[in-house]
C-alpha cells in the first residue's frame, strides 16, 4: 500500500452513484408496494451496501483499512431508473472515494439480485464518483507568488563541521508547493545574528522566513529567544499543529520549542534542526498554512 504516514487526519467525504435500470413499470410498482418475492428491496440492499463499505480493503488490495464514521445510502426513482447514492465520511489520512463507489455498486448488485426473478431486463449503469471533500484537493494554491528565505541556525554547520540536511529538506518541501527560494544561508546560533537576518529578510519582503535549528533545550539553542521579541503576533495554532504532528511520530517532539508568528506580512517559523523534525514540521502545516497569504492579501485590499 502507498505510504500515508506523512499525511494529516482531516474530514474526508465522498459520494458515489450507481443507477439500476429496470425494464418495466411493474417492477417499480412491486418495489413501492413491497411485493417483491425476495423481500424489502431497498432495506436489504442498503444493508448489503453497508457491509460492502466496511469490507472494501478486504476486496481491493491497495485500499487502506480506515475508520468509517458515517455511511448514508439513498434512493431516487425516476421513471424506470433507480438512482443510488452512497455517501461516506471519515476523519483520516486518506479519502473514501473507493469505499463510496464500492458501496454504491454492491447496492446496485443486490437490487439486481432481488429483482431478477420478476424482471429479466435489468441493467446497472453509471457507477461513478459524484464529489469528494478533504485532503489536498481542498487546498487552493495562493493567488500571489510566494517567496521564502531558509536560514539554518547551527554552530557546527556554520563552522563546516557538519553538513546541512534540515534546511535542504525544508527547501524541498517549499518547492513542492511552488514557493520561490530567494535566500538560503547558514548562521551560528547567536541571538544578534538571528535578529539581524530576520529583519533583513522581512525588509526584503520575503513571504516566509523559516529558521531551522536552535529550538531545543541546550544552552546554545536560542532561536525562539531571538525571534519572539520581534514578532508582531504569534500564531499558536501553527505551533500546536507542528507539535501534535511530531508527537504522533516521536515522543521527543514535546521537547521542541518551535514558534510561528508574523512580522508585518512575513510569516516567521522556527523549526527543529533535525532533518526529520524539519521535514515533519513542514508536512504538518503545508499546504494549509499558505492560505494565510490570501487572508493577508484580502485584508490589504
Amino acid at each position: 500500500m502507498v505510504d500515508i504516514t506523512h499525511k494529516n487526519n482531516t474530514l474526508r467525504i465522498a459520494t458515489a452513484q450507481a443507477t439500476v435500470m429496470v425494464s418495466k413499470q411493474e417492477t417499480i410498482e412491486a418495489i413501492q408496494n413491497g411485493t417483491v418475492p425476495k423481500g424489502n428491496v431497498f432495506e436489504m440492499s442498503r444493508a448489503a451496501g453497508l457491509l460492502a463499505v466496511k469490507k472494501t480493503p478486504d476486496i481491493l488490495p491497495d485500499c487502506h483499512p480506515l475508520p468509517i464514521e458515517y455511511t448514508g445510502i439513498t434512493y431516487r426513482i425516476e421513471a424506470l431508473a433507480i438512482h443510488i447514492e452512497c455517501t461516506i465520511k471519515t476523519i483520516y489520512k486518506t479519502g473514501v472515494e473507493v469505499e463510496a463507489m464500492h458501496g454504491a455498486s454492491v447496492v446496485a448488485l443486490n437490487l439486481y439480485d432481488m429483482l431478477k426473478p420478476i424482471d429479466k431486463g435489468i441493467e446497472i449503469h453509471h457507477i461513478k464518483l459524484l464529489h469528494k471533500k478533504g485532503g489536498k484537493s481542498d487546498h487552493k494554491k495562493p493567488t500571489s507568488t510566494l517567496t521564502a528565505a531558509v536560514i539554518v541556525c547551527s554552530d557546527s554547520i556554520s563552522q563546516g563541521k557538519n553538513e546541512d540536511k534540515a534546511g535542504k529538506a525544508i527547501i524541498d518541501q517549499l518547492e513542492q508547493h511552488q514557493v520561490a527560494i530567494q535566500e538560503y544561508s547558514i548562521i551560528p546560533d547567536e541571538i544578534e545574528t538571528i535578529q539581524k537576518v530576520v529583519k533583513t529578510q522581512q525588509e526584503l519582503g520575503r513571504s516566509l522566513i523559516i529558521f531551522t535549528g536552535g529550538t531545543g533545550l541546550s544552552p546554545r539553542d536560542q532561536t525562539p529567544e531571538a525571534l519572539e521579541p520581534l514578532l508582531d503576533r504569534k500564531i499558536p495554532g501553527i505551533e500546536e499543529a507542528i507539535r501534535s504532528y511530531g508527537q504522533q511520530r516521536t515522543t521527543y517532539a514535546m521537547l521542541s520549542r518551535s514558534i510561528a508568528g508574523m512580522i508585518g506580512d512575513s510569516l516567521v517559523l522556527a523549526l527543529p534542526g533535525s532533518t526529520a523534525g524539519a521535514r515533519e514540521s513542514m508536512q504538518a502545516i503545508f499546504p494549509a498554512v499558505l492560505h494565510l497569504f490570501d487572508i493577508i492579501k484580502g485584508a490589504n485590499h
